[in-house]
């Protein structure tokens, strides 16, 4: 059984930085994607981030430039760099797993990131 635990979150000021980390246990054979997204009060989720196993990584428009996606295949962990933190990006955020090249199959409970000063 694949399960996946965030950590990491919690509160910054607007302009600081952030990093959020993803376990993922039960020793899945092969990670297609890795991936992060957020959900705000009264807003849709949103992929804010994606990594594939080879590297290649994708970012959606509005943390462009701002975060930063990696993973360690060997030891199955992704993390999310969150550096010029806006108060648009308080939201809970959520790890993600893809297993068959598809959408993403697995999530973890989420953490909360609070931008506010």
């Amino acid at each position: 059984q694949v399960q996946l635990l965030e950590s990491g979150g919690g509160l910054v000021q607007p302009g600081g930085s952030l990093r959020l980390s993803c376990t993922i246990s039960g020793n899945p054979f092969n990670i297609v994607t890795m991936g992060w997204s957020r959900q705000a009060p009264g807003k849709q989720r949103e992929l804010v981030a994606s990594v594939t196993r080879t590297g290649p990584s994708h970012y959606a428009e509005s943390v462009e430039g701002r975060f930063t996606i990696a993973r360690d295949n060997a030891k199955n962990t992704v993390t999310l760099q969150m550096d010029s933190l806006k108060p648009e990006g308080t939201a809970v955020y959520y790890c993600c797993a893809d297993l068959r090249n598809g959408r993403f199959q697995y999530w973890g409970q989420g953490t909360q990131v609070t931008v506010s000063s």
